[in-house]
């Protein structure tokens, strides 16, 4: 969202056009290859992955055909075995970063940082987190080892990063800018910039050979297919010209006080987190406004259909065993689980009295479900295997990308752990 609608809804609370009919309802050694291609053909499916039935029995063994097959649970490697422990809380009201120990559910410190921390993201080669500090126009360093945050790094608009699959460049989602900064992935030196033809450069996630990868513009209601190391722009995804039920109306997002009143003209779409399917075949897409799920053929880019999910839907994060896949839904206070083969709802978790779920991520165990109460000062603590609210932590005001340190996969491709 634009900084200044930002700021006034934060005081308040704390991408060629598809058609298509909806159905309703740091480097170090480079990593291995990643895989088969993405194929198409039919909905979401995968003949080798089943929804385990016990998660706590199930959660050392990932499905086959799996492109998370190396973030099952426990298998934390490289420098992230030598990593602290410890869930990292960046405040953009409160301009802080907090740190809680998982073991005891306690605050343990409280960091000061520039202006709007966004996300602590995880470098590709797993030695340093780094906090976007977004108005502030840096990135923090955090060694893992001790929980401590390190010099700034001047870096203009660091909204979101991500990494190219090889390590070799920083990808910065310079949101106000609109571009993507392509920069020095340890140093942050600026290398070259893309501009994005959308407002509201966000999320973004690989395709299962890691060719290119498919990132969200929130305000344009599009989607962008960008090449491998962000040199051009492969297609846009006009999500606007998709009827989809149930959905949040353009003149009611003007009433709105949340983000999404920043939506640009014409706009009826709003994507947010974008995640690929464990299988590879789809990519999904969140959607605040559309209160759901997009899901895009990896092969054609083509939408293939919508699923609704509850109001506000966010963020989107697969279990260790790759057989669920756990949505946010922030307006509604809702999780969805859905199997990660069929897309099926498998329930809907309701946090106890409300809430505003926001982002986070899955313990290196898998037992636990962690995510910031976006607008409620709160962490959440999920039970993955049930649903139930472990723990709502107090922390400083507007809570946003929370990241649960170590995770588990050998390289980080950004946010809050995409882990490959």
């Amino acid at each position: 969202m634009s900084r200044v609608l930002r700021r006034t809804f934060l005081r308040a609370v704390t991408l060629a056009a598809v058609s298509a009919t909806v159905l309703s309802g740091c480097t170090s050694a480079r990593p291995p290859a990643a895989g088969a291609s993405a194929t198409s053909a039919g909905p979401a499916t995968s003949p080798t992955a089943t929804v385990a039935t016990s998660p706590r029995a199930s959660a050392t063994t990932p499905a086959a055909g799996n492109v998370y097959a190396h973030d099952g649970a426990g298998k934390v490697q490289g420098a992230a075995r030598t990593a602290r422990a410890l869930v990292y809380v960046p405040n953009t009201v409160s301009n802080t970063l907090q740190v809680i120990d998982p073991r005891t559910y306690k605050v343990i410190a409280r960091y000061p940082t520039g202006h709007e921390p966004q996300h602590v993201v995880p470098g590709w080669d797993l030695k340093t987190l780094w906090v976007n500090d977004d108005l502030g126009n840096d990135l923090i360093p955090v060694n893992p080892r001790t929980g401590v945050p390190g010099a700034k790094v001047p870096v203009a608009d660091p909204y979101n990063l991500y990494f190219t699959p090889d390590g070799a460049h920083a990808l910065v989602m310079a949101e106000r800018l609109h571009r993507i900064d392509v920069r020095n992935p340890r140093t942050m030196a600026l290398q070259r910039s893309l501009h994005v033809p959308c407002d509201g450069i966000n999320h973004a996630d690989y395709s299962a050979d890691q060719s290119f990868f498919v990132a969200s513009c929130e305000f344009s209601g599009k989607l962008l297919v960008v090449d491998r190391a962000a040199t051009r722009i492969r297609k846009v995804i006009n999500l606007n010209t998709i009827h989809t039920p149930g959905a949040t109306t353009p003149m009611q997002a003007m009433h709105m006080s949340g983000p999404q009143s920043g939506l640009r003209p014409g706009a009826s779409a709003m994507p947010q987190d974008v995640r690929l399917t464990p299988d590879g075949t789809h990519f999904l897409a969140a959607d605040m406004l559309r209160n759901g799920i997009w899901v895009i053929d990896a092969h054609t880019l083509k939408v293939q259909r919508f699923l609704p999910t509850g109001k506000g839907t966010h963020s989107i994060y697969p279990d260790r065993t790759a057989t669920r896949l756990f949505v946010a839904n922030r307006d509604a206070g809702t999780i969805t689980v859905l199997d990660a083969s069929t897309l099926r709802t498998l329930h809907t978790w309701h946090l106890p009295g409300g809430g505003s779920p926001d982002m986070g991520g899955v313990s290196s165990d898998g037992h636990t479900l962690w995510l910031s109460g976006r607008y409620d000062s709160v962490v959440y603590v999920l039970d993955t295997a049930t649903g139930k609210l472990l723990k709502k932590i107090p922390v400083d005001n507007g809570p946003h990308g929370l990241c649960v340190w170590p995770q588990p996969g050998r390289y980080s491709l950004g946010h809050t752990g995409n882990m490959r």
